[in-house]
């Protein structure tokens, strides 16, 4: 597999923010979001035998890993290899994914978190897949602005989601109006700013 960097770190966001954490970066993307703080992770990457990759969790010995990228759902058949060994080791996993590739073959062995993209980022997402999310899944705006927060009432108004649902504003955007739009609208979301920008942590 084409590994980015394997460091550890809090995560930031979703389900699981705040605990300490194994990631693993997957290098390589379909997408090229407005918004990306991983530029460096779309392309290039060092090609890792996924024995390799096992021998690092070890030495760690993580309580929770997270794959992300770029898109790791790009090196599914790689993933297919890894996430078994992890789960077997009672290891907890989650995946970040864009929403533009089917997971439902991974989620024997790892919660999903979908960022559904909003229209600030450029990009979009595949909302046939928001099908899938179970309730121990998570689903992610990245929202900018109104816009963004009508398009997201507009998908949970069309696509009934199991799992969790997060606001999360892009770095630096104005709060004040996102947090509004959820209170007058009633959203059945949960705000989350991106702790690991918070305190400066990949």
């Amino acid at each position: 597999m084409k590994v980015a960097e394997i460091f550890e770190s809090l995560q930031g966001e979703g389900n699981n923010q705040g605990r300490p954490c194994l990631f693993i970066r997957l290098a390589g993307c379909n997408l090229s979001c407005r918004w990306c703080d991983t530029a460096y992770a779309q392309q290039g990457g060092t090609e890792t035998d996924c024995k390799v990759v096992l021998e690092q969790c070890w030495r760690k010995n993580p309580h929770l890993v997270c794959i992300t990228g770029g898109e790791p759902l790009l090196q599914k058949d790689a993933l297919l290899d890894l996430l078994p060994s992890l789960s077997m080791r009672g290891i907890e996993i989650e995946i970040e994914t864009n929403g533009t590739i089917a997971f439902t073959e991974l989620q024997p062995y790892a919660s999903i978190c979908m960022d559904v993209k909003c229209p600030s980022s450029g990009e979009a997402s595949d909302l046939a897949l928001l099908a899938a999310i179970r309730p121990e899944d998570s689903v992610k705006f990245v929202v900018r602005d109104e816009e963004d927060c009508r398009y997201a009432q507009d998908v949970l108004e069309r696509h009934p989601i199991a799992g969790g649902i997060f606001f999360s504003p892009v770095y630096g955007a104005d709060y004040g109006p996102i947090i509004r739009y959820i209170l007058d609208n009633d959203l059945p979301v949960r705000f989350q700013l991106q702790l690991h920008k918070i305190i400066g942590m990949r």
